[in-house]
């Protein structure tokens, strides 16, 4: 192999968090963390690496006019546009992680609905068909009792503490910003991120 092609696969593993790079001593192979890394811009897929994720898709994206009352301000253009509505739950080993509902304003995505999203990462579809990458956002972090609805997604007692994150995304479309709504089952796996 090519000096290049190493530097590329270990700086992968060190992405992914299988290595640790260390200047003078070389790459050391790093347990994989009970952590995920969600609150970051890279999205569960990325963040989690090739941990065995699984995505049901418990909603087909559809479009459907926006929620009277939304966890953020909307545009003119994004209410005139509607929304691409979705919900999803991932897992990871078999557990129920995140229960995520997304919201999306319909603007020059043809065909989305109709995209394959089970076991498929939303934010590469969009990279790979519409050349959409996240570039940031903001999002709001609090812990609430899990509902009924959120308890049977969960695997949890009704009641019980989940956080919910709710996300504003950013993308190189000025006028395109990605919303979600995550319900985050901490009790095997915590959440954490690099700033």
């Amino acid at each position: 192999m090519t000096r290049p092609t190493v530097r590329q696969a270990l700086s992968t593993l060190a992405n992914d968090g299988y290595i640790r790079k260390h200047q003078g001593k070389g790459s050391i192979v790093h347990n994989l963390s009970r952590e995920i890394g969600i609150l970051s811009v890279s999205g569960t897929t990325s963040a989690v690496g090739d941990r065995k994720l699984k995505t049901e898709i418990i909603v087909k994206p559809v479009l459907i006019p926006w929620p009277d009352i939304f966890m953020f301000p909307l545009s003119e253009l994004e209410k005139e546009s509607g929304c691409i509505y979705m919900e999803r739950l991932r897992l990871l080993d078999g557990v129920p992680i995140f229960y995520d509902i997304s919201y999306i304003a319909n603007l020059n995505l043809p065909r989305i609905t109709s995209r394959q999203f089970e076991d498929r990462s939303l934010f590469r579809i969009l990279r790979e068909h519409y050349h959409i990458e996240i570039k940031g956002g903001e999002q709001r972090i609090k812990a609430i009792p899990a509902s009924e609805k959120i308890s049977r997604f969960l695997h949890l007692k009704k009641g019980e503490p989940v956080l919910h994150l709710e996300r504003k995304l950013e993308t190189n479309n000025p006028v395109l910003f990605l919303y979600s709504s995550i319900f985050c089952n901490t009790e095997k796996y915590s959440i954490f991120g690099r700033f």
